[in-house]
């Protein structure tokens, strides 16, 4: 009995003792494990106030929990997105400052040829059979390479060279025989007949530059002209070669090739002189031919007038509108058409290569626009709202009788109200209040962006609402 008491004493003793170093242990260690939540967070090193800071957006776990303040935002109205939200939702920042707008109206519009411009017949000069054809369809070529090859059958040619031909080897009959005389020596005949064949041969000099002037009429060249005269054989076959480009003062700093847009004919095919051998194109300059109402006659002149620049896009079937450029109206036209009842009012539109490469010694091209090519223009109709934000229709979401966009904070975008001015398919204009100047918005995925802080906050959404199809 005494031997069980002592145990039972020395056993109570040792836990006593255990209480007392738990008790010192607990006094020592409890700032690092609970959160000092009156003291300055400064007092929790850098790993503890990270994890704080990530638990304070962490909105899914405890939505009865309200959230506190903290940076300058409202918990309930902030969203922080991983870098794999970013690229889904296809997020692009940028920081806005006040610019002026101009309302505008869409139009219908195309892009077209200039005519007489883009492209170039080529022609037969003389009646002939083709007996090559250099180029193929599609491909590359530069003022001076040879297209097509003929071989003249042409009557009238053949027969305007055979006299030019023989007038030039009597000029040179003339000549020699004038040579002779002058060799003989001083003489009453003789002097008589230098001066005969001195009359002979004006004449003969007078047939051979009307003959000339024939063959330049005909299409030959003064080279072809000549190695008629060097070879003394007529001119069998010819060769079409490319233009030059036309030079209308608008082609500098441009990709200026031409590329075969049509071959009419085949090897062995005779043609007519005046026949159609095929059709290069130049599009390195085209036109966008806008269809406008009556009504906007007005607009559409003052615009051409003061050299305004007006917005021109491509229509996209699907996805977002690709970035629009500035051009300004070239002309309008002077009469309305009687089935559309439009009217038509082009701007010219530069053109560059986006595609270029070499397959068997052929060149191909691709132009960044082609003709029929749909496009829109926007016409001013108002004076410029100035001092106002400008911003893409994706960085603005409606829900309800508020309009929204999204701040960046750090880490985080805030939710803010604002007042929407004006609203197209692309633009919305936010009028400036001061608060957001300078600073950096969403310029996309607000619709997505909303979305996700209602899921967050708990509240069935229509996911339908507020946004434009």
């Amino acid at each position: 009995m005494n031997a069980n008491a002592s145990r039972s004493n020395r056993l109570g003793t040792a836990l006593s003792a255990a209480i007392v170093v738990a008790a010192l242990g607990l006094g020592l260690t409890y700032e690092r494990w609970i959160p000092l939540f009156h003291e300055e967070s400064n007092s929790l090193d850098a790993h503890d106030h990270d994890a704080m800071d990530h638990a304070s957006h962490d909105h899914n776990h405890d939505h009865d929990h309200k959230s506190p303040q903290h940076d300058g935002h409202d918990d309930a109205s902030a969203i922080e997105l991983s870098a794999a939200a970013w690229k889904n939702v296809g997020l692009r920042t940028q920081i806005v400052m006040p610019q002026s707008f101009v309302r505008t109206i869409s139009v219908p519009a195309l892009v077209t040829e200039r005519p007489g411009r883009s492209q170039v017949q080529l022609t037969a000069p003389f009646t002939g059979i083709v007996t090559n054809i250099s180029l193929i369809e599609g491909e590359v070529v530069l003022p001076g390479e040879p297209l097509f090859t003929l071989r003249l059958t042409h009557e009238d040619l053949v027969t305007a060279q055979r006299a030019f031909l023989q007038s030039t080897q009597e000029l040179e009959i003339v000549q020699n025989e004038i040579k002779r005389l002058l060799s003989v020596g001083d003489g009453v005949i003789a002097g008589k007949k230098v001066v005969e064949q001195e009359y002979e041969k004006q004449k003969i000099e007078a047939i051979v530059l009307a003959q000339r002037q024939g063959l330049l009429l005909h299409g030959l060249d003064n080279a072809q002209i000549d190695e008629i005269i060097k070879t003394r054989t007529l001119l069998q076959s010819l060769t079409v070669t490319a233009p030059q480009f036309v030079d209308d003062g608008i082609h500098h700093e441009l990709d200026h090739v031409y590329h075969v847009q049509q071959i009419n004919v085949q090897r062995g095919q005779h043609v007519a002189a005046g026949d159609t051998l095929g059709v290069l194109a130049d599009h390195c300059m085209l036109y966008v031919e806008g269809q406008a109402f009556e009504d906007d006659a007005e607009r559409l002149t003052q615009a051409a007038r003061e050299g305004w620049e007006v917005a021109v896009s491509q229509v996209a079937a699907e996805g977002p509108h690709p970035v629009a450029k500035k051009l300004r109206i070239f002309y309008v036209a002077d009469h309305i058409d009687s089935d559309s009842r439009a009217l038509k009012f082009y701007l010219n539109l530069p053109n560059s290569l986006v595609r270029d490469q070499r397959r068997d010694s052929h060149r191909f091209v691709a132009w960044k626009y082609r003709p029929g090519q749909r496009m829109e223009v926007r016409i001013p109709i108002s004076e410029p709202l100035q001092n106002q934000i400008v911003l893409p229709i994706d960085a603005v979401i409606e829900d309800g009788a508020e309009w929204f966009v999204f701040q960046q904070n750090g880490d985080h975008f805030d939710r803010k109200s604002v007042h929407l001015v004006y609203r197209d398919r692309d633009t919305a204009v936010v009028e400036n209040d001061g608060k957001l100047s300078g600073t950096t918005l969403a310029m996309s995925g607000a619709f997505q962006m909303n979305l996700a802080l209602k899921n967050q906050a708990g509240e069935g959404v229509d996911p339908h609402a507020g946004h434009s199809h």
